[in-house]
C-alpha cells in the first residue's frame, strides 16, 4: 500500500505467482502496473502488507533479519540503471557483493575473474563504469548479481536502456547462464520482444493484478488470450473484399505444424479453396509460431468440414467477420 492524494492505494492486489525452478519467467507490464514493486517484494526490498513470499520454500516474511540477510545472498539483482560504483573498477564493483560477505581476498579474486569470463568482460577488471558502454555496464550488473552463487536472478527492466542490438545479446547472456547454472530468473519487462527470445512462462500484469500466466509459447499460440493481443495486432477483417460465400478465417500454429503444410491438406482432402491473405512465421524461444489469414470457399458443408479438420490438428480456427 502506498498514500497518493492522501487516499492509500494498492499497488499489487491479490497478486500469486509460481516459478519453478530453473525458468526464465517474465512479468510483463505497462509503466504503473506494478511490476518494480512484485519484483521487490521478491526480496523484501518492499514489504508486502499481507500474504507470503517463498523462495526455495521458505517464507521470507518469517524470518529474522539476520536470516533474511543470509537468504538475500540466494537472490541476485540486476537493474535498469546498472547502480554501478563509479568510483570502483569492474573488477571492485563485482567483488563489492563479496567483501561485504566477509570473503578472503584470494578467493574473491578467483571469484571475479570466473565471472568476468562468463559474462565476457575479462579484458575489462581494470577499467572504470565511465570507459564502458551500456551493454557491457550491464554485463558488469549481471556478474555482481551472481557473485555469491544464488539460485534466483531479479531483473528490473534490466535491457530498457539499451539498444536493440545490445538488448539481443544480454538477453542471450541471461539465457546461456539460466541453462549452464540452472538458475532461475524472474524478470520484468514492459517489451513483448523479451518475453518472447527468453521466458518460458509469463504473467502480464495490469493495474496491480495478474490477468494471466502460462508457458508463453502456450499463450501466444493461442487466440483469445492476453499475450496474443499483446504479441498481434488484430486481423484487418474489413480490408478483404471476399467472394460471395467466402469465410474469412485466421489460424496460428506452434512448434511442427508451424511448417507442416495443414491448409494445403485441408483443401485438398475437403475440396475448398483457402487462398492465403497474410501471414507470418517466427520464432518465440525454441517455438515456431505460424499465424495465417486466409479466404475459404466452397460449399457450405465442405467448409464446416475443414475448419472441423484444423480444430482435429489441434489448431484453433478464428471465423472472422468481413
Amino acid at each position: 500500500m502506498y498514500r497518493q492524494n492522501g487516499r492509500e492505494v494498492a499497488a499489487l492486489q491479490g497478486v500469486s505467482l509460481r516459478v519453478q525452478a530453473g525458468e526464465v519467467f517474465g512479468v510483463l507490464g505497462q509503466s504503473g502496473a506494478g511490476k518494480s514493486t512484485l519484483i521487490r517484494c521478491v526480496n523484501l526490498l518492499e514489504r508486502p502488507s499481507s500474504g507470503s513470499v517463498q523462495v526455495a520454500g521458505r517464507d521470507l516474511l518469517s524470518l529474522s533479519a539476520a536470516e533474511l540477510r543470509a537468504a538475500r545472498q540466494g537472490i541476485g539483482m540486476i537493474f535498469q540503471h546498472f547502480n554501478l560504483f563509479g568510483s570502483q573498477t569492474v573488477a571492485g564493483n563485482v567483488a563489492y557483493p563479496l567483501e561485504v560477505a566477509g570473503w578472503k581476498r584470494e578467493r574473491i579474486r578467483a571469484r571475479v575473474a570466473e565471472l568476468l569470463e562468463l559474462v565476457g568482460l575479462q579484458d575489462k577488471a581494470l577499467s572504470y563504469p565511465a570507459q564502458l558502454s551500456g551493454g557491457q555496464k550491464q554485463r558488469v550488473g549481471i556478474a555482481r548479481a551472481l557473485a555469491a552463487g544464488p539460485r534466483l536472478l531479479l531483473s528490473d527492466e534490466a535491457t530498457s536502456a539499451l539498444d536493440p542490438e545490445t538488448t539481443r545479446s544480454v538477453l542471450q547472456l541471461l539465457r546461456d547462464i539460466n541453462r549452464r547454472l540452472g538458475l532461475t530468473v524472474l524478470l520484468i519487462t514492459h517489451q513483448m520482444e523479451v518475453v518472447k527470445a527468453i521466458c518460458d512462462s509469463a504473467a502480464v500484469l495490469e493495474k496491480g493484478r495478474v490477468v494471466e500466466q502460462g508457458k508463453v509459447v502456450e499463450l501466444i499460440a493461442r487466440p483469445g488470450t492476453r499475450l496474443h493481443e499483446l504479441c498481434y495486432p488484430p486481423f484487418a477483417a474489413r480490408d478483404w473484399l471476399l467472394r460471395e460465400g467466402a469465410r474469412l478465417v485466421g489460424v496460428s500454429f506452434v512448434g511442427e505444424r508451424a511448417t507442416q503444410p495443414v491448409v494445403t491438406t485441408m483443401a485438398r482432402r475437403y475440396g475448398v479453396d483457402a487462398n492465403l491473405l497474410e501471414g507470418s512465421l517466427e520464432r518465440v524461444g525454441d517455438a515456431r509460431i505460424g499465424r495465417l489469414l486466409f479466404e475459404l470457399h466452397g460449399a457450405p458443408e465442405a467448409m464446416d468440414a475443414a475448419l472441423g479438420f484444423l480444430r482435429e490438428q489441434g489448431l484453433t480456427p478464428e471465423s472472422l467477420a468481413p
